[in-house]
């Protein structure tokens, strides 16, 4: 039973915050949005890091053509030439602070509420599939020209970020438990699941870095 509660106390997520993503269309403003976990080092040895669970927060932006017009809020950030994989672990901090006009801490960011936006460099890396079944037709989306990926009309409304109760992990299945992690992401990105390295081909088809980390780009366990 101590292994077992020892165990809950390390992997259990210090907190969880829902990234919510506003696409305004031709047809009106499409949402997307997931419940991502950040689960800080607790390891007796503190050679570890703070890490994440969940996945990219994918957008349906419609019909148009054969496989329709999406958004993929992707689980890292652009530093230079460079993807940042530690950057979606404190979004929401950096997003409550910016709004409170303070620093909020680890220990502070279960007690925020209300929806704060994410702004500039905050917002992660935006890609658009012209076939969510290829890899290699990824494109990227900047954040301030949508148009020229997704076609006159569309543009990022905003994206968001709400601190949503922790629960009691492992058993956080919803209601009472506490709000799970939002899975699902193989159902829309089929190639997720295949062999082989298709996330650094979908990286590369938007003229990103690809390295071994690439499928963390879009799923985290």
């Amino acid at each position: 039973m101590l292994v077992i509660g020892d165990q809950i106390r390390i992997n259990r997520p210090g907190h969880k915050y829902r990234l919510t993503v506003e696409v305004t269309t031709p047809d009106g403003i499409k949402t997307g949005s997931g419940v991502l976990a950040v689960v800080p080092d607790r390891n007796y040895n503190r050679g570890g890091r703070t890490t994440m669970r969940g996945e990219a927060v994918f957008v349906d932006l419609g019909q148009n053509g054969a496989h329709g017009k999406n958004l993929i809020a992707l689980l890292v950030h652009r530093q230079g030439p460079k993807l940042d994989f530690d950057d979606i672990n404190y979004v929401a901090l950096r997003a409550y602070g910016a709004a409170r006009g303070n620093r909020v801490s680890f220990n502070d960011i279960q007690r925020q509420t209300g929806v704060v936006p994410v702004q500039a460099d905050q917002v992660p890396v935006l890609v658009s599939f012209g076939d969510p079944n290829a890899p290699g037709t990824a494109r990227l989306v900047a954040g301030d020209n949508a148009e020229a990926v997704l076609g006159e009309g569309y543009a990022i409304r905003a994206v968001t970020v709400e601190v949503v109760p922790n629960g009691f992990w492992p058993i956080d299945f919803g209601g009472a438990l506490g709000v799970p992690v939002t899975r699902g992401l193989e159902a829309k990105l089929p190639w997720l699941a295949a062999p082989g390295d298709p996330a650094a081909t979908a990286l590369q088809a938007a003229g990103l870095p690809a390295g071994g980390e690439a499928r963390e780009a879009f799923a985290r366990k």
